[in-house]
């Protein structure tokens, strides 16, 4: 199997035909998705488009980017046969796949009238998530994540003396989820702003979202994810799991540190690796095993550094998230080439064994993002239980 993009390329014969009736958009905004026969679904990245998208926005920046287009290329493509969507890679066919009921979600705009595209993305068939609900100081002080496009975008922005945009409202956030709950058959939210050089304004912000989120809906009948900056008060930590929070997150991403300096600056300059560790082990230690996870982006380290850092959290009672890389903000040390399928096989049965070694189940549900794990959980209690 070559390297290449964990994306597809869709024909544009599957979005005419199928978009009338289902969750299928052109946007690369709008976060599609296929559901495999077995019931799996995994995110729909469409290469093709996204290469638009990259040459049409922002700036010409993003337009140098085309030069690695040569390394976006993936075996998978969805085409139509005899009528039905069908997945194939290197041109021969896998499985037939489907697509989640259409949806009038983006179409949406909270009371205050921010519209919920470009701010909110439905994930899979339970989640409404939230891709930067504040700006990412780290980054506009020039030292974004190199993944992140919403890295590149803040940094952009201070390079040309211009403002970053404000936080979204409390308000907005409730709306959105209300609407998705109300809607969308979604039972679980996910939080994440940019990383911030101040605990307390942080914390200003997501108390205030869970407030309104609390205010607004009650608990979520899910889960409740957040995305933080580890604190240097730990005491917030025990805030927001009273204010409904059920996970939180302070996600690492890679566990090299000579890599994790160069492909995640601000976290190990501002933050620091140790404080990480230590605000991970203290939810875990104080809330319970799986409370804390952190973010490994899977293609972005060799296999044996990222199953160390993983065995280091599994053993303390820290998820690991299995977060597939998606090389389409920038390139990460000079490179937007993925890993081969056999890496992601690897990934698979190093994390579905310390999901069981360790009883770490991941946070329910169908389709969160990039994030395999609950996947690879399942798969691994189905080998499980058919052990002798």
């Amino acid at each position: 199997m070559p390297a290449g993009q964990p994306g597809v390329r869709v024909d544009r014969a599957v979005y005419r035909q199928m978009g009338r009736e289902y969750r299928l958009n052109i946007s690369p905004l709008t976060c599609n998705c296929m559901v495999l026969p077995d019931g799996t679904i995994s995110q729909l990245t469409d290469v093709g488009f996204h290469l638009e998208y990259l040459a049409g926005s922002l700036s010409w920046d993003n337009i140098k980017l085309l030069k690695y287009a040569g390394q976006l290329g993936t075996p998978f493509s969805i085409s139509l046969e005899q009528g039905t969507p069908t997945l194939f890679c290197n041109r021969q066919a896998v499985c037939p796949v489907s697509f989640l009921p259409k949806s009038d979600f983006y179409k949406q705009k909270t009371a205050a009238g921010l519209p919920f595209i470009g701010n909110a993305v439905l994930q899979g068939a339970d989640w409404v998530a939230f891709q930067c609900l504040w700006p990412c100081q780290y980054a506009a002080a020039g030292k974004p994540c190199q993944f992140c496009f919403s890295g590149a975008e803040f940094e952009a922005l201070a390079a040309k003396g211009k403002p970053c945009p404000d936080a979204v409202r409390p308000g907005d956030v409730a709306d959105i989820i209300a609407y998705a709950l109300a809607h969308d058959g979604v039972n679980s939210a996910q939080l994440t702003g940019g990383s911030t050089f101040s605990g307390k304004a942080e914390a200003g912000h997501l108390i205030a979202y869970l407030e309104a989120i609390k205010q607004r809906t009650g608990r979520m009948p899910g889960e409740l994810l957040l995305y933080i900056t580890p604190p240097e008060d730990p005491a917030l930590i025990d805030t927001y799991f009273s204010l409904g929070a059920t996970r939180i997150a302070c996600s690492l991403e890679v566990w090299d540190e000579q890599r994790a300096s160069v492909i995640t600056p601000g976290k190990m300059q501002f933050t620091t690796r140790a404080r990480h560790l230590s605000v991970l082990q203290a939810i875990a230690e104080k809330h319970g095993p799986g409370k804390a996870f952190s973010n490994l982006i899977i293609g972005l380290e060799p296999f044996e550094t990222l199953k160390e850092g993983a065995t280091w959290l599994a053993e303390r009672g820290i998820l690991p998230s299995v977060s597939v890389w998606m090389p389409m903000g920038r390139p990460v040390m000079g490179s937007m080439r993925a890993p081969e399928v056999d890496f992601f096989r690897r990934v698979k049965e190093l994390f579905g064994q310390l999901y069981t070694k360790y009883n770490l189940e991941p946070a329910g549900g169908r389709g969160l993002n990039v994030c395999i794990e609950r996947d690879i959980w399942r798969w691994a209690k189905g080998i499980e239980s058919h052990q002798p």
